[in-house]
């Protein structure tokens, strides 16, 4: 599969999965155009609510449609799915365990010149926070639409991060997407680096670069967030000197925080976690605020480099 954003992804793969599962319905607070959730409205117009600019109504009707036996696939910006609507989340889809699929767009750093307000930097956090919640971040267009599909037949709520920008494609032909478990990318021996999303182009490019200096980097894709894949990062962490997250997210409970958890249960190890320190972003084309981060394949391998020598 060629580049595509994972919100084009996810609107191809929910018209295909409404052909199949006459229980889907499909909801949005007016952005169907951005979120790609139009497709599905073009072909099955009696399944697609067009909630306004209502977030709260939108998860609640969402909620309300799977209490019936519905799966509700509930879209718009992750700022406003994961932000505006958390409470409504929590309360009508989580407390009860309905099968809403929280799928949201436009989250990460990589909005860019949309700026701090719309760059969702705290969704994984706050998502995988809930119980009942899973949460998951697919990298590119393959995955993404694998993700879409499981999640139609996981029971309860889900939450899918999805991104505006392109992404490369980056898993073998064969790659099959599986709830709870990572997928190693690349095999190495002296750093393993965890990641998912958008930036997972640029933590493959940081492992060539390391390569350049004669360092040898596992890369470990790690869509499914919550659950977690414990066994594998607890495998990585006994093989590699060092453990690195990279993600567009705060390191506050991002993926480097679940990790963590996961490291101080299980196995404990040096991990470097790469994100937003702990601040909002700023608004400039999404290449431009990468590279400003430090997340860019030449930021990342840097920090890596560094990190190194006190380990």
């Amino acid at each position: 599969m060629s580049d595509v954003a994972t919100r084009d992804a996810y609107g191809k793969k929910l018209a295909e999965l409404g052909e199949k599962y006459a229980n889907i319905v499909v909801l949005d607070a007016d952005l169907s155009g951005s979120t790609k959730t139009g497709v599905f409205a073009k072909k099955f117009p009696e399944r697609f609510f067009n909630m306004g600019v209502a977030e709260q109504d939108l998860m609640g009707t969402a909620a309300g449609l799977a209490s019936t036996g519905k799966v509700a696939y509930a879209s718009t910006f992750a700022v406003f799915a994961a932000g505006r609507a958390w409470e409504i989340i929590r309360q009508s889809a989580c407390y009860p365990n309905f099968n809403v699929k929280v799928c949201a767009s436009h989250a990460g750093l990589s909005v860019g010149e949309d700026g701090a307000s719309h760059q969702m930097i705290e969704d994984i956090a706050i998502m995988r926070a809930i119980p009942n919640m899973k949460v998951f971040v697919p990298c590119d267009g393959a995955e993404t639409e694998q993700v879409i599909e499981a999640v139609y037949h996981l029971e309860g709520p889900c939450y899918v991060r999805l991104g505006r920008a392109k992404c490369p494609s980056v898993f073998p032909a064969d790659y099959k997407f599986q709830v709870g478990k990572g997928f190693v990318i690349k095999e190495g021996s002296d750093v393993c680096l965890f990641t998912a999303g958008f930036l997972t182009g640029d933590t493959l490019g940081a492992a060539a670069k390391l390569a350049e200096n004669g360092i040898s980097a596992s890369v470990v894709a790690l869509a499914s967030v919550k659950p977690i894949d414990e066994e594998l990062i607890s495998k990585m962490a006994k093989k590699h000197r060092l453990l690195v997250s990279v993600e567009e997210h705060t390191v506050v409970g991002g993926i480097g925080s679940a990790i963590a958890e996961v490291l101080t249960s299980r196995s404990p190890a040096p991990l470097l976690r790469l994100g937003m320190q702990d601040e909002f972003g700023q608004s400039a084309d999404a290449k431009i605020l990468i590279k400003h981060y430090g997340l860019d394949a030449e930021g990342i391998a840097q920090s890596v480099l560094k990190r190194l020598k006190e380990v």
